[in-house]
């Protein structure tokens, strides 16, 4: 019989429960880990103790879900969820069950849970696993499968083939073929899930290694459409001309851009799937004339990254995101499309650092995304990640964020903050009203071509010259 190492933390706690006679376990998520060989630091239990009664055996709890069974106890400082064993009817909002009945049995418990991979106990008593829905064998065979039907699963609650998704891409699972066939059978149950919930699986798919599986999975089983149907106007949307720079139709670049992004920036890999999403309405077909006359077809998607951010801050807007995190998701994506060149002077790299800033964020970091993005762009034209050492493009990139930080460890004024003068300067020259903001503007312009001019004799100077 297979057994887990059960933490110390739960074996002390597992001692008040053998005490007042009750039994506990360790369930869901924090098993399938345990057995996966992964580290492990949220614990849920599930006990034939009532709430009342696990609220009688433990000092400091918190009743956080105690009309569905479940308990917050506060144990040696580490909340842990504690939920009675329960047997659950009807999910009539698509999320919690209509009614609750407690059980003795462990695996009228285990039943109810989404997939078998997360139908596991093990007893806090000796680490024994308790598995009746051959959860392990789905483990080792690397597949996602429901407890039972899974038709009458994803008809209980719309999030779950969601999350089928989101473990399939988190685990590199594959879902088992009647679990996936069911997912568009049921679509019309996951569309009455709020927009938050999708928005969190969402977020969490994002940032596992590979993005485009679980995206793929969302477009192809009808997901996506319903929730972010921008994308899949995406589709088919060849950008391919005699050029030879992009592999693949728009949606899939996106798709593969994702993958190119860092997984720990979440923001970046959003702006990795989005960078393009206005590329079906700007594009267009033409015909270049070349030098020896002959004709080639090319294809263009002139100001698609203004419009993609307009787009971008549609979905996001509509999926609930922070003001915050659409500025800069979509201040990224209006600036994608950077370019530079060597012949570059200092005031033009210095005139880009200004153009590409953003109140709250340093320079530094939208530099150091804004080039991430750029190179989950390469990755996504033919899903290689780019070798950054090799290549035209990449020479001249990492030659551009050398000079950039040049320019930034040397202090030149870059904002109207690091000007010498501030608007009561002007104001005590007679310069009044909107001309303030103007001013201040120009005087900007000027001391990032000379900032040896960025003094304040020398700014009111300028500014009583300009305004004369």
């Amino acid at each position: 019989m297979k057994h887990v190492h059960i933490p110390s933390i739960l074996k002390k706690m597992n001692s008040y429960f053998e005490k007042a006679g009750f039994k506990a376990y360790l369930v869901g998520g924090a098993v399938r880990d345990m057995l996966l060989g992964q580290k492990v630091s949220d614990f849920d239990l599930t006990t034939n103790a009532t709430p009342e009664q696990v609220m009688s055996i433990f000092k400091k709890v918190i009743p956080t879900g105690i009309e569905h069974g479940t308990i917050t106890v506060l144990f040696m400082g580490t909340p842990i969820e504690v939920t009675t064993f329960r047997i659950e009817q009807g999910y009539s909002d698509s999320r919690h069950p209509d009614k609750i009945s407690f059980t003795d049995d462990i695996t009228e418990d285990l039943s109810r849970r989404d997939f078998t991979i997360n139908a596991i106990a093990a007893s806090l008593q000796d680490g024994k696993i308790v598995d009746p829905f051959d959860g392990q064998k789905d483990l080792k065979n690397k597949i996602i499968r429901t407890v039972g039907s899974p038709f009458e699963r994803f008809s209980e609650d719309g999030l779950r083939p969601i999350r089928a998704i989101r473990f399939a891409a988190k685990l590199h699972f594959k879902i088992d073929e009647e679990t996936l066939n069911a997912i568009p059978q049921t679509i019309e149950k996951t569309k009455t899930i709020s927009i938050e919930r999708f928005r969190d699986e969402f977020c969490k798919m994002m940032t596992t290694d590979k993005p485009s599986t679980a995206l793929n999975l969302l477009e192809q089983t009808g997901i996506l459409e319903f929730f972010i149907p921008e994308l899949i106007k995406c589709k088919n949307v060849t950008q391919s001309d005699f050029r030879g720079i992009h592999k693949f139709d728009v949606l899939n670049h996106l798709f593969y851009a994702c993958d190119g992004a860092p997984k720990e920036k979440l923001l970046v890999r959003i702006a990795s799937l989005f960078h393009d999403v206005g590329k079906p309405c700007t594009r267009k077909e033409d015909i270049r004339i070349e030098i020896d006359g002959s004709e080639k077809p090319i294809i263009t998607f002139f100001g698609h990254e203004k419009k993609s951010a307009e787009i971008c801050r549609e979905i996001m807007t509509r999926l609930k995101f922070s003001n915050n995190e659409i500025d800069y998701v979509c201040h990224l994506i209006k600036e994608h499309m950077f370019f530079y060149e060597s012949s570059w002077t200092d005031a033009a790299i210095r005139r880009f650092i200004t153009r590409i800033s953003l109140q709250k964020y340093t320079t530094s970091e939208i530099i150091e995304d804004l080039f991430d993005l750029r190179i989950a762009d390469v990755t996504g034209m033919t899903n290689t990640p780019p070798i950054l050492k090799d290549g035209r493009w990449s020479e001249n990139l990492i030659e551009f964020k050398d000079r950039i930080n040049q320019c930034i460890n040397e202090n030149a004024p870059l904002s109207l903050k690091d000007l010498a003068i501030n608007g009561n300067d002007l104001i005590n020259i007679g310069i009044t009203g909107k001309q303030i903001g103007w001013t201040l503007n120009e005087l900007l312009q000027d001391v990032l071509e000379s900032p040896s001019d960025n003094t304040k004799e020398k700014l009111l100077e300028i500014a009583k010259n300009i305004n004369s």
